[in-house]
This record gives structure tokens, sequence and C-alpha cells, in this order.
């Protein structure tokens, strides 16, 4: 007698003999099978099959009503792909057409009847030892995936880790709580979201935002913390944080790192091509960069910069309305506008600094966003 390997196997007998049944049930028992369950109606079998998950099937072929491939059929038609499920058909037609279509169909093995019972035991053996090989593989492969899983998200939370450092480390010689950087990247998932934009790309570039301005780390302290308006040299010098910026970014292989460079590139690009380094116009500015540009402007302006002091919230949703379609996208802009937006906004640039942004002192406008005449309405100062 073969003894079973596997005691606590759950074995599924489907055949509409009884005598069959109960001579495989006797054997099995003999052999030490502790869990066999026989249906005599193929047509309870693939309701019991959900409820007993059984190990192994033993199906015969030929039954009245339904056939055994029938609910072979049925029962693979719910398997997964992937999962390794013995099923050892039992019949009294030896022919090589019954057998081969019984394989094709996605039997595993099978036995002519009148059985010999050593090789049905023998049969079943090598079967659940087959599945139980399956089972473990399946189980190392999914703890690898789950240990590339961990992996990866500790070498991503190191890389935006060292992403926000960055960040800070430019923010922090040109705004002295290095919160800005933050708020920006706040602001820009949010109005992208408002865009439309899918969240996961919203958020991404929440975390490509804060690293606009890392091409400061290049620019002199004198310039950075002067007060008073820039030279046309100093300007020029400020302006090329934008090409710093890209250069420290250039030949990321991440999407976040590529997304990042463009952001640093182009958000001081203007709508109507007169911005800086490349004057791009219009759609053809990266969308991302259009979207900081606004969520740049906005918390800039609502909060104290060493070169003057915050303006009053109507004054700066006044300002973006009106460089709508010369500074800004028209598109994003728009957003602006809407009451929903604005009040996450403010929610958004108040989370991070204790300031009331309502306030401000009605102080001019950043220089380099008026260009057209009616922006020149007050004196040009310098850069936000």
């Amino acid at each position: 007698m073969i003894a079973a390997s596997n005691p606590d196997a759950c074995i599924m007998i489907v055949d509409d003999e009884p005598g069959n049944i109960r001579v495989l049930k006797r054997v099995l028992a003999v052999a030490g099978y502790r869990q066999v369950t026989a249906i005599t109606d193929p047509r309870d079998a693939i309701a019991r099959f959900a409820e007993i998950e059984p190990d192994i099937l033993l199906l015969d072929l030929h039954m009245p009503k339904i056939d055994g491939l029938a609910v072979m059929e049925r029962l693979r038609a719910g398997m997964p792909a992937s999962e390794y499920f013995p099923i050892l058909m039992l019949t009294g037609d030896a022919s090589p057409q019954a057998c081969q279509r019984a394989l094709a169909m996605g039997a595993s093995d099978f036995v002519s009847k009148p059985f010999d019972m050593h090789e049905v035991l023998i049969r079943i053996r090598n079967l659940l030892g087959t599945r139980s090989l399956h089972r473990q593989v399946a189980e190392h492969a999914h703890e690898l995936e789950r240990k590339v899983r961990e992996r990866t998200a500790e070498l991503d939370a190191a890389q935006l880790d060292t992403i926000a450092r960055l960040a800070l480390a430019a923010e922090f010689r040109d705004d002295a709580t290095g919160r800005h950087t933050q708020r920006v990247g706040a602001l820009s998932e949010l109005l992208a979201r408002a865009m439309g934009w899918r969240d996961a790309e919203a958020a991404l570039l929440g975390l490509a935002a804060p690293l606009h301005d890392v091409g400061k780390i290049g620019i002199p302290d004198a310039i950075l913390g002067k007060a008073a308006m820039l030279t046309v040299r100093e300007r020029k010098t400020m302006e090329g944080h934008t090409t710093i910026g890209a250069k420290i970014l250039s030949g990321g292989r991440s999407r976040l790192i590529r997304l990042a460079e463009r952001v640093a590139l182009s958000h001081h690009e203007r709508w109507d091509g007169q911005g800086y380094p490349d004057r791009t116009l219009g759609p053809a500015i990266p969308s991302a960069a259009r979207i900081v540009a606004v969520a740049d402007f906005f918390d800039a302006t609502v909060h104290d910069r060493v070169y003057r002091k915050a303006w009053p919230m109507d004054q700066v949703l006044a300002a973006i309305a009106a460089m709508s379609g010369s500074a800004f996208d028209p598109a994003v802009a728009e957003l602006c506008s809407r009451p929903e937006v604005q009040e996450s906004m403010v929610v958004s640039s108040r989370a991070l600094a204790p300031v009331d942004v309502s306030r401000g002192s009605g102080v001019t406008r950043p220089a380099r966003y008026f260009r057209n005449r009616s922006e020149r309405r007050v004196r040009r100062r310098r850069l936000v």
C-alpha cells in the first residue's frame, strides 16, 4: 500500500457510480488520507468545489447529465491561469482519442477502470507532490515580491527624502523658513487635480514642484538676499537659476527627476513667449511648468519675502487674473477664479506657515511677470 505523503490533503471525488466511490474512499482511508469528499451528482460538483477547496479532483469522464469534461471546463474557467490544480480523470474509455481529449481540456493525468489501486495511489501522490511544489514556488515568489516592494518603498522614501533636502538646501538661501518649496508642491498638486490630472500624475507633480528653484544653489548670496531692485546684470544672473536647476537634475532616470528637470527649466517661461530662459510660447511650455508658475506666484506673493511684504489675497487673485494669457496659461489662471479652488489654495498655503495670508501691504508686484502696459501700473522691483 502506498502511504499518503500528505495525509491532510483534501481530495474530492466526482463519480456517478456509488460502487466506485466506496472502493476509492476505502483505499484512500487505508493509505492515510483523512479528508475525502465524494459526490455522485456532477451537477453538485461545481458548487461544492468552491466550498471544499480541494487539493486534487478525481473526476469520472462519462457521467449522465453533465460529463466530466464539462465539469472540468467549468472548474478551470473559475481558476487563475497561474494556479496548478491537478485533475485525475477516471474513465472506462481507454481509447487514445478519449485520453487526448481529456488532457487537452486540462486533465493532469488519467487512470482506466477497473482501477489498479496501487496505480491510483501513486498518481494521487505524484500529483499532490507537484501541487505542493507549485505552492512552495508561488509562496517563495510572493515573498520575493513582498521584499522587492519593501525595498522599492525604502528606495523611493530615500529618493524623496533626498529630493526634499535638496529643495530645502536651495530654499533656505532665499527663504528663512524653507517652507516655500513645500507649499509650492502642495499648491501645484492641488491645481493639477483641479485641471483634471489623474491622481498619480498630480501627486508626482506635487513631489517634483518643490525642486523648481533648486538652481538657486548656484546664485550668489548677494543677489538672493538683496532687498533693493536688481541691476540688469544681477537680473540676468538670477534668471540663470532655471538652467542651473535643469543641469543639476539632468540625466535622471526616474519620472520624478525628469519631471522636476522640466519644471526647473521652464517655470519662468510666459504664455506670451516673453519669459526665460528660452522664450517658449504658450502650449509649448510644459504643462507642469505652467501649473508651477501659478503656484509659485501665488505662494510667493501671499507670504513675506526678503525684498517685500505679503500682498492682500484679493490683490494676488486679481494679479493672476490680469496676467492670464500673458504670464500665465489662461486655463490655469481661470482655476484661481473658482471659489472652491481659491479656498483650497488658501488652506494649502496656510498649512505650512502660521501666517494670515489674507493680510498684505499693497506693495509692488514682482517684475518678472509684468510685460504689457496694463501690467506696468506699479514700479518694477525684482523676481519673486
